[in-house]
């Protein structure tokens, strides 16, 4: 059994795995080459090329000054990924991983996708722009050790079995709709985005365990207004909570996610190629490449 789950893994996985499972029952979190494992575990798969998805749901808010915040959306998402591994002969183990993304808007009430939105503060009827991000790429690989020779640690916290992580998103970047002045006006995007990811203790640390079979998520964000609601400067922002976990394949996603990938977006049913080079894209800049300034759909 051992044999068939090294076969498994691509190039120099397959050495620290081997050498983790002969030193000791589990996988040492303080030990570099264990630890860049375990965050590859709780990104990916030490599987090179596996398919790995996400999905969550929840609600977005509004907060306007001087009134009650409102409960102006439901939210679906997915996100569908594969990680690449590499081998560094100074910094060690290493992976990347790819992924594409998608956010749709939903009816409060009904769960229904929302197509048009009539906002509440200015009357205008305006289009629903869902989020279809892709790529959402790591930048470069992690590996166990940094350029500088020091060995990386787990992140994480460990309690009666649990283990969780925490992050922190702190996004402020010249946004991409606006002019050439923002540095006289302003016109940052600015935003915070918080995850937490839940594992089991015995499945993360188990080195012939390539991918966790349990794993549960929070997703919550912080940001301006979206554009596509057509809110200028108004004061204001948006508030973002959801909760998810890793799914099987593409037929367990929710409705109306499921059909909404199927029907519009066919290609996020797999996640990038491993060695995608392309940039980032954000909700954002997505909206930059589908809308045009006065608001019509580009053909």
């Amino acid at each position: 059994m051992r044999h068939a789950y090294r076969a498994t893994l691509a190039g120099a996985a397959l050495l620290i795995l081997s050498s983790a499972a002969m030193a000791a029952e589990r996988l040492d979190p303080a030990n570099p080459d264990h630890a860049i494992l375990l965050g590859q575990k709780m990104n990916c798969s030490l599987n090179e090329g596996e398919t790995v998805l996400y999905w969550w749901q929840g609600g977005a808010m509004s907060r306007m000054p001087g009134e009650k915040d409102r409960h102006i959306f439901n939210v679906q998402g997915m996100n569908i990924r594969q990680c690449k591994n590499f081998e560094d002969p100074e910094r060690g183990h290493g992976y990347r991983s790819v992924s594409r993304e998608l956010l749709i808007y939903l009816d409060p009430e009904t769960n229904e996708v929302l197509r048009t939105w009539t906002n509440p503060w200015t009357g205008e009827e305006v289009e629903v722009v869902h989020v279809a991000n892709d790529p959402v790429n790591m930048r470069g690989p992690a590996y166990a050790r940094r350029p500088d020779g020091t060995g990386i640690t787990f992140n994480g916290h460990f309690m009666k079995g649990r283990v969780w992580t925490t992050g922190f998103a702190p996004l402020f970047y010249t946004n991409p709709l606006a002019g050439d002045y923002q540095d006289y006006v302003g016109g940052t995007y600015h935003a915070m985005e918080m995850l937490n990811a839940y594992a089991y203790e015995d499945e993360l640390l188990d080195p012939e365990l390539a991918t966790l079979k349990r794993y549960t998520l929070s997703w919550a964000r912080t940001s301006k207004w979206l554009p596509w609601m057509k809110m200028g400067d108004r004061p204001g922002m948006m508030i973002f909570t959801t909760v998810g976990k890793r799914v099987a394949g593409i037929d367990d996603l929710t409705e109306p996610l499921l059909s909404e990938l199927r029907n519009s977006y066919p290609e996020y049913a797999e996640p990038p190629p491993l060695d995608d080079p392309r940039p980032n894209v954000t909700s954002w800049s997505y909206f930059e490449s589908v809308t045009e300034p006065e608001g019509e759909w580009r053909q």
